[in-house]
């Protein structure tokens, strides 16, 4: 569906400008001009077809960084900056293997101390077994560009919804085998200079083995030491404890499409409607949702560019 859409909007892009340049051209040669009525027509759709361009070929190739200022009184030590991606969709609309290599660049350009993938690195909805082997080796190409990532505390990562759907296992060991750990409902203690913290992974709420749980990733951990929490999907904040000094999640592609007055029109989860995009804070928890870099569902942004984010979570 997605490439149906792709290849019409190409078509479009290119077959307005011809019609409106053989209209102009044969009104010209008869000796008469389109009229106002006809300019007017002429200027509408022009419109429309540059807010089509924009959104269906030209947004969801750009990319944002986003850098955010976190402070938490459930942090201690020093300043921590956590690269965030989210959502690549690899080999789906937008998502080339050249593409995700400038992605990767970018991150490492921010050097961050240590950089979570929030899941979803498959597209589309079909479970590997009903694909062709070429579509599934695409996917699966898609996952060895992520190693390049470099941050001294490492690169770590949490499945999606549409890993689970493809195959999330393979997945799993696709990004293991790459030096990615992939956590579900774990954590671990990271050591750095600044002062160690512990590092949780919720399971996705489509895996086959778990459904995610802060209770389970943070038992028996000692009161007060310092945890970051990790999900696909926002909709775990409901249930963050106060010693998590912030959630990161993914899922939401922050609407997509955010239109002025309607607003975001896409709602991936509940969760995702009520913590869409960005910085939120309850009390001492903090949430920080990832727009993602790919697409899902429709090749299209509007006002809502794909994003990284490097967040530097301080003490308050």
């Amino acid at each position: 569906m997605g490439n149906i859409i792709m290849t019409l909007a190409w078509i479009g892009a290119v077959l307005w400008p011809s019609a409106i340049l053989f209209g102009l051209w044969r009104g010209l040669k008869a000796g008469r001009g389109p009229g106002w009525l006809g300019w007017s027509a002429i200027v509408l759709v022009t419109a429309v077809w540059a807010l089509g361009i924009r959104a269906f070929l030209w947004e969801p190739e750009t990319l944002v960084v986003r850098r955010v200022e976190v402070v938490s009184q459930s942090w201690e030590g020093e300043p921590l900056r956590v690269g965030v991606i989210s959502d690549i969709h690899g080999g789906g609309a937008h998502m080339s293997l050249g593409r995700l290599e400038d992605i990767v660049a970018e991150m490492n350009a921010e050097r961050p101390d240590v950089i979570l993938l929030l899941g979803d690195y498959a597209p589309g909805h079909e479970p590997a077994a009903s694909r062709s082997a070429d579509e599934s080796a695409v996917v699966m190409s898609m996952l060895p560009p992520l190693k390049k990532l470099q941050a001294p505390l490492g690169v770590w990562s949490v499945l999606g919804n549409h890993d689970w759907w493809y195959d999330g296992e393979a997945i799993e060991k696709a990004l293991e085998a790459e030096g990615i750990p992939v956590l579900e409902n774990e954590r671990v203690r990271i050591e750095r200079p600044g002062g160690a913290f512990w590092l949780g992974g919720l399971a996705d709420y489509e895996s086959a083995r778990a459904q995610p749980s802060y209770g389970e990733t943070l038992s028996d951990l000692p009161d007060g030491d310092p945890v970051v929490v990790m999900s696909h999907w926002p909709d775990v904040f409901a249930a963050a404890p106060d010693r998590v000094a912030i959630t990161f999640a993914g899922h939401s592609h922050c609407g997509q499409v955010n239109l002025p007055v309607f607003g975001r029109l896409m709602h991936a989860s509940p969760g995702s409607e009520k913590w869409p995009c960005g910085l939120y804070s309850n009390g001492t928890r903090r949430l920080y949702v990832s727009g993602g870099v790919g697409v899902s569902i429709m090749p299209v942004r509007f006002n809502q560019p794909p994003e990284i984010a490097v967040v530097t979570l301080r003490a308050d």
